[in-house]
């Protein structure tokens, strides 16, 4: 190969000090968790075989470095630390680009684990997923020495990385999701796994499956709301320029989470400071007086942007606090006062006029 046609090389293993937190730490030398009393932080592993295509690890990464940074604006700690691994070194990816220093398959046997620990599995390129090749045999021997457990070791698969998954049987019984174009080639590789078709993601468990390339984004964003909470879910979508959708394997989206594939600032700003403070006096004009702007311009922005009044976007925040508050075992009295409802009384009505299936009372059984 002449040296115009030679692929770019980039290091995955730069110094702690020039690195952004929690990002591209060796996969030995991960933080432990719960340091200091902070919570659990998150190691993520990504599994980079020759011609991984490029933007099924490298978007869901960026998720993760744009949430730690979040966090830390909010002045809290970092909760993920990235690395990469794979059974070579030195792989080039999908779009030519040869990395370096992608650290040896690490040990996740049981004794060895100190903190939740994700493994992340992306496709290639091309119409199936090797199998055969030197790389993939190695990756499918050390997949199939993984003991999965919610919380402790779970798997992550976007595109046709499902397919890798199945090969080493860690989709057996379980539902699962990939690229549309390797739907049957994922059945053929584990008859027993439930294939989902035309599902952004799917979970079962402790695995965590995705479709095709940028799907593997929105399962990130997923997987950060469920461990950072939604506001920060909503704030990385924001910062890196996509719509925030959960995948239909719920049942309803969540009031954090709707009205937000927009990209008007202010608009996010009010959005922010309601979810944050639910308790707070949430008059038009307290709104307004966050964004900077009028009453009636705000009313306006809202319904333009965010498809939603004001006030009632309000209504659907409390509500949602209200409901988690409930889940959480406190009583209706308490879930009201929590979300920012002046009375058990007034949470009830909003209850009933917002549709919600049962009562509050029901709803904390």
């Amino acid at each position: 190969m002449d040296p115009a046609s030679a692929p770019t090389t980039l290091s995955l293993n730069t110094s702690p000090a020039s690195r952004p937190a929690g990002v591209g730490t060796p996969a030995a030398t991960a933080p432990a968790a719960g340091a200091s009393g902070q919570a659990p932080v998150t190691r993520v592993l990504f599994v980079l075989l020759p011609h991984s295509l490029t933007l099924d690890w490298a978007g869901p990464a960026e998720v993760l470095r744009s949430a730690n940074g979040v966090l830390q604006g909010m002045g809290l700690a970092p909760r993920f630390v990235v690395g990469f691994v794979g059974p070579e070194a030195n792989p080039i990816t999908s779009v030519g680009v040869r990395l370096a220093d992608v650290a040896p398959l690490p040990d996740l046997s049981p004794t060895t684990l100190t903190q939740p620990t994700w493994v992340v599995l992306v496709g290639e390129p091309g119409e199936c997923m090797p199998t055969d090749t030197p790389a993939a045999l190695a990756t499918l021997h050390w997949l199939r020495g993984l003991r999965l457990v919610p919380g402790q070791l779970e798997l992550l698969t976007v595109c046709a990385g499902a397919v890798l998954a199945a090969h080493a049987g860690l989709l057996t019984g379980r539902d699962a999701t990939t690229h549309h174009q390797h739907l049957d080639e994922l059945r053929l590789a584990d008859p027993t796994c439930r294939v989902q078709s035309n599902r952004v993601f799917v979970t079962d468990g402790p695995v965590c499956s995705s479709a095709g390339v940028t799907t593997g984004i929105d399962l990130m964003l997923h997987r950060v709301s469920a461990v950072c909470g939604p506001v920060v879910a909503a704030k990385v979508a924001q910062a890196l320029v996509v719509a925030l959708r959960r995948g239909p394997q719920d049942a309803e989206l969540s009031p954090f989470l709707t009205h937000r594939n927009h990209l008007h600032p202010t608009v996010h700003k009010v959005q922010d400071a309601v979810s944050q403070a639910t308790r707070a006096d949430w008059s038009l004009e307290r709104m307004a007086s966050v964004a900077c702007t009028s009453t009636r311009h705000l009313a306006r922005l809202f319904e333009t942007h965010a498809g939603v009044a004001p006030l009632q976007y309000v209504r659907r925040i409390r509500l949602a606090a209200a409901q988690t508050a409930l889940q959480s075992g406190l009583n209706v009295n308490q879930a009201a006062d929590v979300a920012g409802f002046s009375s058990d009384t007034q949470l009830r009505r909003a209850w009933h006029q917002a549709g919600l299936a049962g009562t509050p009372s029901a709803y904390a059984a």
